[in-house]
């Protein structure tokens, strides 16, 4: 089984599955076809996440993020007045994108099929064309007057189930079944990117692979084994906002006002000093540390919003999963960051770049300061669980930037605390945490200030329940991919069984 954000990336998945392929060539598979299909998620110009489990054991983590390019100078940004990283427009808020030395990587690894098999689907949406989806159709206005976005503007007039045609992204992928590794970052694409950067990537950075199997994060909550990426990832807040809410008494129904409010703290009490903590030399152990989960804990009133500030201690994206027949699963996330991200795009093939330096400090001195050769903090968190004996249990994950573990901790609660069903915990109505005024990546900024968000399906008892405790509530309307758009696979004893986000309009999770 397969499922992501497209129905036809899914199918390609499916595909590689029926002729043979592992789990990870369907994934490949179907991110290559999103590639192509869903640019204003993600693109072989953005980075890559992903967690492996083949056979009973620890899963293997993949973190294929880019690094910042030598020209890196966060000194500069100061003295032009910047106190943030640049979010568009500026190639700064680039790093060397990691997404097809993932590819590379996963496949040298755990691939079966031939890498021009796993990558053909792509090239023929490529080159021949694929139906508009109507978020991508809506998405394109965005890049009105941006330079070499041609092929998806339609002149500013693109509708839903138009045709789209990608011929310089079909030359990239061709140039890597060709060429390998070397098809890409040193090929067009390649040139273009140091072009682009006027002295801010060099050959030296590019002829560096941004793939480095790690070792994975693990917490066991509610009978079972949650795993994710290490920093720079922020899977971390995943983990332990799940580790502090297994430990409060959830009530059985869902539907309780003190339900949505536990999960809502223990998100806060998880991530409230993420800017702080977050570097991609960070130990996350630290935070995961039962001491620590039981401090943060401490922090949450069962019948009252807590005051954070000062209680610190001593997108867009695109999710898939894949298992295969043998149960290796596949649990990968990939992204340009902020819708197209950068909003600069190579000329030569049209791939747009990501801005995931946004996750950058420019303040002197900060573990995440902007500077060569360093990894940004990222949004992107996958998930994968297990049984205690090992055996594979599911892989879930999202979209969302800041988001991502909110979501995730409110599918990890329906599906190991409250055992529902694969499309019950998909199709549930969720919460988002927000800035009032939110770029969606600034969340943390103001960990008091954060509004709750709640889909329109939302329980009238979540809305009473939570403003009755001191939240501030907004109900707002999702379909724009505010409470991201979750996938999960879960292997039961009858078989597999999954759900794809309905909120991603053309999702899908297909098996055979």
């Amino acid at each position: 089984m397969v499922a992501s954000v497209d129905h036809l990336a899914s199918a390609a998945g499916v595909r590689m599955l029926q002729a043979g392929g592992t789990a990870a060539d369907a994934a490949i598979a179907a991110n290559a076809v999103l590639a192509v299909t869903a640019p204003h998620m993600c693109g072989m110009g953005g980075d890559l996440f992903a967690l492996v489990h083949d056979g009973d054991g620890v899963p293997a983590a993949l973190n294929a993020s880019g690094r910042a390019g030598s020209g890196a100078d966060a000194v500069a940004l100061r003295l032009e007045g910047h106190t943030t990283m640049p979010f568009t427009g500026d190639v700064r808020a680039v790093t060397v994108p990691g997404c097809v030395d993932g590819w590379f990587a996963l496949h040298e690894r755990y691939g079966r099929l031939p890498l021009a098999t796993v990558l053909e689907p792509a090239v023929v949406y490529a080159a021949s064309g694929f139906p508009a989806s109507p978020l991508l159709a809506a998405a394109v206005v965005l890049l009105r007057d941006v330079p070499h976005t041609e092929e998806l503007t339609a002149g500013g007039r693109l509708r839903a189930g138009d045709l789209v045609r990608r011929p310089g992204v079909a030359l990239a992928l061709e140039a890597i079944v060709a060429h390998g590794r070397d098809g890409f970052y040193r090929g067009p694409f390649g040139e273009g990117l140091l072009e682009l950067g006027d002295g801010e990537f060099t050959p030296d950075d590019l002829a560096r692979s941004q793939a480095d199997w790690v070792e994975p994060l693990r917490a066991p909550v509610w009978d079972a084994d949650v795993w994710t990426i290490p920093p720079n990832s922020q899977g971390y807040v995943t983990l332990l906002g799940a580790a502090i809410a297994n430990g409060l008494d959830l009530p059985d129904d869902p539907r309780d006002g003190r339900w949505i409010h536990l999960l809502v703290e223990s998100a806060r009490a998880a991530a409230h000093d993420r800017p702080r903590v977050l570097h991609e030399h960070a130990d996350a152990n630290t935070v995961l540390d039962d001491r620590e989960v039981r401090r943060r804990r401490a922090l949450i009133d069962p019948e009252r919003r807590a005051a954070l500030a000062d209680a610190t201690a001593t997108g867009d994206t695109m999710y898939l999963c894949a298992i295969d027949r043998d149960r290796m699963g596949v649990s990968l996330i990939q992204s340009n960051a902020s819708n197209f991200g950068s909003w600069l795009f190579e000329p030569a093939t049209g791939i747009g770049l990501h801005n995931r330096g946004i996750g950058f400090s420019i303040e002197a001195g900060h573990p995440a300061e902007y500077g060569p050769g360093r990894r940004p903090p990222h949004t992107l968190a996958p998930a994968l669980v297990t049984e205690r004996d090992g055996a594979l249990r599911a892989v879930l994950g999202t979209m969302g930037g800041d988001t991502q573990p909110q979501v995730v901790l409110q599918l990890l609660a329906r599906l190991l605390r409250h055992g529902q069903s694969a499309g019950t915990v998909i199709g549930s109505p969720r919460f988002a945490l927000r800035q009032p005024s939110s770029t969606g990546f600034d969340t943390w900024v103001d960990p008091d200030a954060v509004v709750v968000n709640l889909e329109p399906d939302a329980p009238a008892s979540w809305v009473e329940g939570l403003r009755d405790r001191g939240h501030t509530v907004e109900v707002v309307d999702g379909a724009a991919g505010t409470f991201g758009h979750a996938h999960l696979i879960e292997v039961t004893a009858s078989g597999l069984a999954g759900a794809a986000d309905p909120r991603a309009l053309i999702g899908a999770a297909t098996g055979y």
